[in-house]
């Protein structure tokens, strides 16, 4: 019997995240729909509902371009916390690293070898640093986060919650606190890790209307006057 209730109040909630989700969809249509020879002429916060929607409703099409998204981080803010926990209602200790960023959309054309950069406006990272599946927030087992668009409170924004390994924050955390102007570190994230939360993909989870993430890849770039190195993690 609680099995049967269980089932019944999980199909109810994916129900619900459906018809939130299709809403959502309904008030981006009317920009997502436009075509990629619009997006030079389109504001940042148009261009991300651009995304967001083709992400959606347009997957197989939108995948030949290979959408990309790039997060030029341009504040890094590290949080240490330690007892109660009011997400989790447990003790401990608990740190995450928030990241301002400024976001642009890369998509690869056929007839083009390179590939075209449009701004899609600025959003934060958060990101739970972890060596296991964190509690909050509330993901599938090989997600590593999702990224969301127009809060109530910051329109036109980007907002990704997500986590990252101790090994990876090791290696990335000496780039992001560096205060040399020539060092740049990117949160790039590529179209074989984008997916829309949805139906078909229960393999990501998130709010309606957002993107699950499967792999977060940070670029660091540094420059100077005689030499030009790029180092991945």
């Amino acid at each position: 019997m609680r099995s049967e209730y269980t089932q019944r109040f999980s199909s109810d909630l994916d129900e619900m995240h459906e018809k939130s989700r299709k809403e959502v969809m309904r008030t981006i249509e009317a920009h997502g729909s436009r075509t990629i020879g619009d997006l030079p002429d389109m504001t940042e916060g148009e261009r991300a509902k651009w995304f967001f929607w083709n992400m959606h409703e347009n997957l197989d099409e939108f995948r030949k371009l290979e959408p990309t998204l790039v997060g030029q981080v341009k504040c890094t803010q590290l949080t240490l916390t330690d007892g109660l926990s009011m997400q989790t209602e447990k003790i401990g200790s608990e740190k995450r690293v928030a990241l301002n960023c400024r976001w642009h959309l890369r998509l690869a054309y056929a007839s083009i070898q390179n590939e075209e950069a449009f701004s899609i406006g600025e959003g934060a990272v958060t990101l739970v640093i972890a060596d296991s599946l964190p509690a909050e927030p509330p993901l599938q087992k090989n997600q590593k986060g999702y990224i969301d668009s127009d809060s109530s409170m910051y329109p036109n924004q980007l907002f990704l919650f997500g986590w990252v390994t101790e090994s990876v924050w090791s290696e990335v955390k000496q780039y992001l606190f560096s205060p040399s102007p020539n060092c740049q570190t990117d949160l790039m994230l590529r179209d074989d890790s984008l997916f829309p939360v949805k139906p078909g993909f229960g393999f990501v989870a998130g709010p309606p209307g957002a993107i699950g993430i499967t792999n977060l890849e940070f670029s660091v770039s540094l420059h100077s006057a005689d030499r030009r190195g790029t180092r991945r993690t």
